[in-house]
């Protein structure tokens, strides 16, 4: 994807997500939830898996030996805070990373990010 068309998916996606979800948070309380769920390292695993593929709740729960209970708390933190997206798909609950998901990845994870010497 090109960075034009990245920048434009990331743009529509902030949009849709005002509109759609009504996410009116101010950057403080953002930000708060943000830390709050990546401070967990099985969520920042998921985040990571989901960057491969979409994935049923099934194949989360497998791969991170969670049972469903465990799996969907860390999931909707994660969706809650913006990080994944669920798509319902003829009622199975599919999850996929969302813009904000990517960029934190791509900027932080990987250490592209800025550093503070």
């Amino acid at each position: 994807m090109s960075e034009d068309s990245l920048k434009n998916s990331r743009k529509e996606w902030i949009e849709n997500i005002k509109k759609e979800k009504g996410i009116v948070r101010n950057p403080t309380e953002d930000h708060d939830i943000g830390l709050k769920t990546l401070q967990n390292p099985v969520r920042r695993k998921i985040l990571s898996f989901l960057a491969e593929s979409d994935k049923a709740i099934e194949d989360i729960q497998n791969s991170f030996k969670l049972d469903r209970m465990q799996s969907k708390f860390h999931l909707d933190m994660l969706e809650n805070a913006l990080y994944i997206e669920k798509i319902d798909s003829n009622g199975n609950d599919t999850y996929r990373i969302s813009p904000r998901g990517e960029a934190y990845l791509e900027n932080v994870k990987s250490g592209n990010g800025s550093k503070h010497t």
